[in-house]
This record gives structure tokens, C-alpha cells and sequence, in this order.
């Protein structure tokens, strides 16, 4: 289970840019996460884009309002169940969400205005269904790589 927050000024992103980023997004941390491109894990992943006014967001000490119409800021929020998120890992999660995002807006590199969080849920601390979610039940469905599988099992001491 994964959840990708985008925040953006309201108008940022066209509806189109969202629907791109809606897929683009999910894989650029899918792919990671489970070791390939894997279209039936995709099910378990979200992505909520979330707008604000430019008076909502400031940079630089300013609201976006204020700082004129070039002003760009935007948080993408990566939050994961537990597994094998090594340092290289969450490396690779980020520069392919920076990535994504440029892509879709049609720039040549990601704005230094733009920041990636990235936070893991402990193990036992996900809900869904009426229960709660772990990671290790996914293993075997096949969507992860055998690699990425004992990566997981050992990365939880599983």
C-alpha cells in the first residue's frame, strides 16, 4: 500500500498533467518498491493531488500570492508500508518522482522549489479492510521480484 500526496498551488496542474501523473507517479515507485514494473500491483497504490491557494503556501518567507507569477512550489509526499527502503532505495524513489513531475509539466529538470518527502509506515501501523496490513502477506502474490522479496524478509527481520 502506497500513498502519493501531491500539494500544488490551485491551477499548477491541468487535468491533464494529473492524469498523466496519476500513472507516472505509481510507477516511480512501484517499479522500486517491487523490483519491476508490475501492472497488477498498481491496485495498491493512490495518489491524491491536493490544492491550495497561493495564499495558503509561502516560499522563501512570501505567499505564493505575493512572490508574482513565477513562483512555484510543490510537496509530493511518498508514504510506504515497510520493506526494503535502503537509503539507495528511497534515492531512486525520489529522482524518478522529481522526474515524473518534470515530465509532466514539460520542463527540462525538476524546479529546486519542488520537495519529496518519504516516510515509512512501521510494520502493524496500516489499516485496510477491517484489519490491519502487512507487507509480508504481499510477498507471494507475485507482483515482487524474488530478489526484492528476500529483501523485504530480511529488511523485517522476517
Amino acid at each position: 500500500m502506497t500513498v502519493i500526496t501531491v500539494n500544488s498551488p490551485k491551477g499548477r496542474l491541468s487535468p491533464e498533467q494529473r492524469r498523466t501523473l496519476a500513472g507516472t507517479l505509481t510507477d516511480a515507485v512501484l517499479v522500486p518498491e517491487v523490483g519491476r514494473f508490475a501492472p497488477a500491483a498498481r491496485v495498491g497504490f493512490q495518489v491524491h493531488f491536493t490544492e491550495r491557494e497561493p495564499d495558503m503556501m509561502a516560499i522563501g518567507g512570501r505567499l505564493l500570492a505575493d512572490a508574482g507569477p513565477d513562483a512555484d512550489a510543490m510537496v509530493i509526499d511518498v508514504t510506504v508500508m515497510d520493506g526494503d527502503w535502503r537509503r539507495d532505495v528511497r534515492a531512486e524513489v525520489i529522482e524518478r518522482v522529481l522526474a515524473a513531475l518534470a515530465d509532466a509539466c514539460g520542463l527540462p529538470e525538476p524546479s529546486p522549489a519542488w520537495w519529496v518527502t518519504f516516510r515509512v509506515i512501521d510494520e502493524g501501523s496500516w489499516g485496510s479492510r477491517g484489519t490491519v496490513l502487512s507487507v509480508l502477506s504481499l510477498l507471494d502474490t507475485g507482483v515482487f521480484t524474488e530478489e526484492k522479496a528476500e529483501a523485504v524478509r530480511t529488511a523485517l527481520g522476517a
